[in-house]
């Protein structure tokens, strides 16, 4: 399925500049900001969201700086070998009882990708330990994959171990631009990339 691209308007970028440097407002503090009328930012926010434009999450920082919970997180790269394709992943990750489960607890982040014409999934993992994150990819994750795949179904694994975060969706960035988990108010409007 081709979906249509949506050409943003000025009164949908002061709209959406709005909600990226605070979720948390209401229609009417965007109306008031931007004086964008606010029945007109109600029905532009809805129509948004419908159409899958406009996406709100919550992150708890369980870092060393935040909970401490997790001290360490990894980037794993897994290769599937030739045959698997991304349509087969992503039916028996839905399948998959450990998703709702076990892999919230230490999946911070994971994406399908394609390597070298491989299907492949990207995983950021959290543990307390890099040690800790090795013993739950292995014991948990890869008999996990080779169930639902097949063993020997995985040609390849590489590792990269992370530090701090510096850009998330394109427009934070915890270290320069962010307070108290939002943009800073002298953060120039200008800067944050919408379109």
């Amino acid at each position: 399925m081709i979906r249509m691209t949506m050409k943003l308007n000025s009164q949908d970028i002061l709209i959406i500049r709005s909600l990226i440097r605070n979720p948390k407002l209401s229609d009417n503090q965007i109306g008031k900001m931007t004086g964008v009328p606010i029945t007109t930012v109600l029905r532009k926010r809805k129509k948004m969201e419908k159409k899958g434009l406009l996406n709100y999450h919550t992150n708890l920082n369980m870092g060393a700086d935040g909970t401490g919970r997790f001290n360490a997180r990894h980037l794993y790269l897994v290769k599937f070998k030739i045959g698997i394709s991304q349509n087969q992943i992503i039916n028996e990750v839905k399948m998959e009882p450990n998703v709702s489960t076990i892999f919230t607890e230490f999946i911070y982040e994971s994406h399908i990708a394609e390597i070298d014409g491989h299907t492949a999934l990207v995983l950021l993992i959290e543990g307390s330990s890099d040690d800790e994150i090795n013993i739950k990819f292995n014991e948990i994750m890869i008999p996990s994959l080779e169930k639902n795949h097949g063993s020997g179904s995985i040609v390849e694994v590489t590792t990269i171990r992370l530090g701090k975060s510096i850009r998330m969706f394109h427009n934070y960035l915890p270290m320069i631009n962010m307070d108290n988990g939002r943009i800073q108010e002298n953060w120039d409007n200008s800067a944050i990339f919408v379109e």
